[in-house]
């Protein structure tokens, strides 16, 4: 058995932290003794920490590191079926099946997650709309209950579980292991297209016009306000073919290069991601894109994981730290919910560097999934401590009382009473993780928080 050890622990956004004790398990032997030995503490496991809050952090627990726990056990080339260990990473699974013709089916907008926070999130990709989340690609799910019994889980055997599972941000039991199916490509590059958009309204055009296209993103401007307001770059692209070709780039090999040598770590300031440097960054991002469409041939890494170009970019936002808010709320042919959200932040003066839009697909999941028919809106937002939560806590009520919700991976701080609102489901899923784990053994600072534990 490893040792335990002390150790602070935080999400993507360094907010919050938590001091807690610690497992790095080797062996899948260690997780079956964690078990007979919690001491009647509670566990969770954590991946490679890419949830942005406190969905993977536990005070006055056990935190089960499940990174090493990596092994791809089997794979089939005719059917695209890999099983795999949990702390396999979407990172492992592309360089080793990328030369080979195959991609993961969904994929997020950073590579470093594990295939078990894949299926704890129920994660979704700029693909949502064709392929819907994870979840939909998995079977055979191996998880480890409380009681320390293995149970296979999926839409034949124990369908319940699965789905309380698919979702349920670890809080049903420890994910061993899975099958999930790759596609096959063939090419390893991407068709692509970006479009210039105006407005919020000329984005809607454009996702509309847009639905041959298996991938779509908007990049967009929150700082904007009236006429422009919305204005930003929409992105859609296609797995290229076997004839396609991309042209020789001199500078490519310098970007790659610099992305290996830059860290975040060597910006880390609580002043560098200021209004006034967004603002800048803002219009020199805009206007690098000529109005009308370019099309382009571009390589896997920039067109899923652009960020990832640049190591520990959270860093960037100093040690306060950084919230990510993502929402999604219903159609509406006249975006309110979405032209007050982005009004409310450019007012505010605290503006998102990062910020993303999309539509969604029709796939619902129930439980705790967060994706729903509508658009979703993503911000990456300095955290300013009490100003910057009660104004989010304004924003929970918009999106709650429009029938829309907040994604738990990224989330926090929403409150419980809202929380319940915006997940309608929850009593559903409450009595299906009451019945695998009627003693809460699986528990996180999220679970607490929203009432889950």
């Amino acid at each position: 058995m490893g040792i335990w050890a002390t150790q602070e622990l935080a999400g993507w956004g360094r907010y919050p932290i938590v001091e807690t004790s610690v497992l790095r398990a080797e062996r899948r032997s260690e997780l079956f003794r964690a078990i007979e030995e919690r001491e009647q503490q509670p566990l969770l496991a954590h991946g490679l920490g890419r949830s942005y809050g406190d969905a993977a952090l536990l005070r006055n627990g056990k935190v089960v590191l499940t990174r090493r726990l990596d092994r791809m056990l089997s794979f089939d080339p005719s059917t695209g079926w890999l099983r795999c260990e949990a702390g396999v990473t979407v990172e492992d699974i592309v360089k080793t099946f990328l030369p080979r013709g195959f991609f993961p089916p969904v994929v997020p907008g950073t590579q470093f997650v594990t295939a078990g926070g894949a299926l704890a999130c129920n994660i979704h990709g700029k693909n949502h709309h064709v392929d819907g989340c994870w979840g939909d690609h998995v079977r055979n799910v191996e998880l480890l209950l409380g009681s320390g019994e293995v149970v296979l889980c999926d839409r034949e055997q124990n369908p319940e579980l699965f789905w309380a599972t698919t979702g349920g941000m670890g809080l049903t039991g420890l994910i061993l292991a899975m099958d999930v199916r790759l596609y096959e490509i063939e090419s390893p590059l991407i068709e692509m297209e970006s479009v210039r958009v105006e407005c919020l309204d000329d984005f809607f055009e454009v996702s509309k016009a847009s639905a041959g296209f298996t991938h779509t993103v908007s990049w967009i401007d929150c700082v904007k306000t009236g006429k422009s307001m919305g204005r930003g770059i929409f992105m859609r692209g296609r797995h290229a073919n076997a004839t396609a070709q991309r042209g020789p780039s001199p500078l490519e090999p310098l970007i790659e290069l610099g992305g290996k040598l830059v860290d975040g770590r060597w910006f880390e300031s609580d002043h560098l991601l200021n209004r006034a440097f967004m603002v800048l960054f803002n219009e020199t991002y805009f206007r690098k894109q000529r109005p009308g469409t370019s099309r382009s041939i571009s390589a896997i890494q920039p067109f899923f994981f652009p960020l990832d170009a640049v190591r520990n970019w959270n860093y960037a936002y100093g040690k306060r730290g950084f919230l990510q808010y993502q929402l999604v709320v219903p159609p509406d042919p006249e975006h309110r919910v979405l032209t007050e959200v982005l009004e409310r932040i450019s007012a505010s003066g605290m503006a998102s560097f990062l910020a993303v839009i999309k539509d969604f697909g029709p796939r619902v999941h129930g439980g705790l999934s967060f994706p729903v028919p509508g658009t979703t809106l993503a911000l990456d937002i300095p955290n300013h401590g009490p100003a910057l939560l009660s104004m989010l806590d304004a924003l929970d009520e918009l999106v709650a009382d429009a029938g829309g919700r907040i994604y738990l991976g990224k989330d926090a701080r929403l409150s419980r009473r809202l929380f319940e609102k915006m997940y309608p489901e929850l009593d559903a899923w409450r009595e299906v993780r009451d019945r695998w784990d009627p003693q809460h053994v699986f528990q996180s600072e999220l679970g607490r928080r929203l009432g889950l534990s």
